[in-house]
């Protein structure tokens, strides 16, 4: 016979079993695979194609009913972002898929940003109007925004996204932004410095600790990049001292809970400090020997490694080697390091380079000034062969004629893997003056000048000078210097003043002055005075005679 308790048990097993099966059951709403699909109905769809939804689904009509499937043709349709909600429901022998579309966006707008404008805003963002909304999408933009923000020192700008519910299933998108002040670097310490202390490697780097005097200057707001270029100068700067070992292990940049400073702690190793070792020249060029070019080298044996030194070397040396008419040369520093005597030997290799010639010059920046005057100060033109040496030449030639504020020239690859292009940049600047003077005499009393000058007249290279001066009785004199190619060819910088020549006769003398002052035999002249002969008592007694324009 059952007892109470073996009743009890019996019904706890029944429940189970009951429980096992219906977990194991399929779910609801699909029949266990094998039944067919007779259909795909969509509904909710608007300005999409039911077709359209129908493509992105893993099953199609005549398919088996497969609940993996079915879940991933789910995930499919939410991966396109054009369904804010999705469901897929079985209806007998049909598959019902319920979509609700993304509403289109009617227009973006930013409120709240002040120091950023809307335009910046809007070539950032990857949403526009007319596009279909996507949450993923506006968190992005979000981190884009703050991203701008944290370029410009404010890392505590905050931007919250809203959105605007409109007719026929459109939206606005408003991006209110909270801007914040500017995250300012409070301190700045060094980990690891023996050799230079920390004031002094915070005058070497670019970042800077805020003061009230730094109020024109960026430097002491917070930048990721500007910090990345701060490891490069200190890099550089004890390289330069001799501290070929020195590496930095870390730049941390700490940010303070209320978000308004940053602590920047820079963690390097300087290492051992090396010395100038032995300097070596290997000429490989054909009939080059290295005691032609040593005096290039400045480097004594026992000074300090400067890689300034090195690269400086390699400059002079290829120039050197220039001026013996090797064109393509290619020089190269190799170093040994002594770690236990602690010097570096450093051996030029002189190899012959890869032959090269100009394509072509590019001249880009000169908005006032025409090519034919930054052209006629190269010496190099198309379709010599590349030379180093003459190429600074032509960079210092076009600096000197303090027209420009910046000259840069950069060779890049041309048509051929032996051709080159060089391309030069310059940067106008002002080539105008305005001079005004006053003053006293006791013989003229009191006395004025005036003088406007313009060195690069229309852009063409000519000097033009005018100036005004009282009392009258003084000269007014105006002078131009025209354009040298176009007016002189056998001078570079050929200049013609106008000027009248004056015939005085003192003691039997003619003297003949370029000069529109009073005659003094006193003054030398230009030319050499000759005797007056026996034909110049024939001649008219004029005080002046004009002579033309010389051409």
């Amino acid at each position: 016979m059952f007892t109470l308790g073996s009743k009890r048990y019996l019904r706890h097993l029944a429940f189970c079993l009951a429980l096992v099966t219906w977990a194991a059951a399929p779910a609801p709403g699909f029949a266990q695979t094998g039944d067919a699909i007779r259909e795909i109905v969509v509904e909710g769809a608007q300005r999409i194609e039911p077709d359209t939804v129908r493509s992105y689904l893993l099953v199609r009509a005549g398919d088996l009913f497969d609940t993996q499937r079915i879940d991933r043709s789910l995930k499919s349709l939410f991966a396109t972002g054009l369904f804010a909600d999705v469901r897929i429901r079985r209806s007998r022998d049909a598959l019902i898929v319920v979509v609700v579309e993304n509403p289109v966006i009617n227009r973006i707008a930013f409120e709240g940003n002040r120091r950023v404008g809307d335009e910046t805003f809007e070539q950032e963002v990857s949403l526009k109007a007319r596009v279909i909304y996507n949450r993923s999408k506006v968190q992005n933009d979000v981190n884009r925004i703050l991203t701008i923000y944290r370029a410009h020192g404010r890392f505590g700008a905050t931007v919250e996204p809203k959105v605007i519910q409109l007719g026929q299933n459109r939206v606005d998108l408003v991006f209110e932004v909270s801007e914040g002040e500017l995250t300012e670097v409070e301190r700045i310490r060094f980990v690891g410095n023996r050799a230079f202390s920390d004031s002094r490697l915070r005058e070497i780097i670019r970042t800077k600790e805020t003061r009230w005097y730094r109020i024109f200057s960026a430097d002491d707001k917070y930048d990721p990049d500007r910090l990345t270029l701060d490891r490069e100068l200190l890099r550089q700067f004890y390289l330069n001292n001799g501290y070929a070992d020195f590496r930095v292990n870390s730049a941390i940049a700490e940010l303070t809970p209320d978000r308004a400073d940053f602590f920047i702690t820079i963690t390097i190793e300087e290492g051992s400090r090396y010395a100038f070792g032995d300097t070596l020249i290997e000429a490989r060029l054909r009939d080059l020997d290295s005691t032609d070019v040593e005096e290039a080298i400045e480097i004594e044996r026992g000074d300090w490694y400067d890689a300034n030194k090195v690269d400086e070397t390699v400059d002079a040396l290829s120039a050197a080697v220039g001026t013996l008419g090797y064109a393509f040369v290619d020089i190269r520093a190799r170093t040994k390091r002594n770690r236990e005597e602690r010097i570096i030997d450093v051996t030029f290799e002189v190899n012959e380079g890869p032959r090269s010639f100009v394509e072509r010059i590019d001249i880009e920046g000169n908005v006032r000034t025409v090519d034919e005057v930054i052209r006629r100060e190269f010496r190099i033109v198309e379709g010599d062969a590349f030379n180093a040496s003459k190429l600074r030449r032509s960079i210092q030639r076009v600096q000197d004629l303090n027209y420009f504020e910046k000259v840069a020239m950069d060779q890049v690859p041309g048509s051929d893997a032996d051709k080159v292009i060089i391309k030069a940049a310059v940067e106008e600047k002002s080539t105008g003056s305005f001079s005004v003077g006053a003053g006293y005499s006791s013989t003229y009393g009191p006395l004025g000048d005036i003088g406007l000058r313009e060195r690069n007249l229309l852009g063409r290279g000519q000097d033009i000078k005018l100036s005004l001066r009282s009392p009258p009785k003084r000269a007014r004199s105006t002078s131009v210097s025209p354009n040298p190619i176009s007016w002189a060819v056998k001078s570079r910088r050929a200049s013609t003043s106008f000027a009248r020549r004056r015939t005085c006769k003192t003691r039997d003398h003619m003297i003949l002055r370029r000069s529109a002052s009073r005659c003094d035999p006193d003054i030398p002249s230009p030319r050499p005075c000759r005797r007056a002969g026996p034909m110049d008592s024939n001649r008219p007694k004029s005080p002046t005679s004009t002579f033309p324009r010389p051409n």
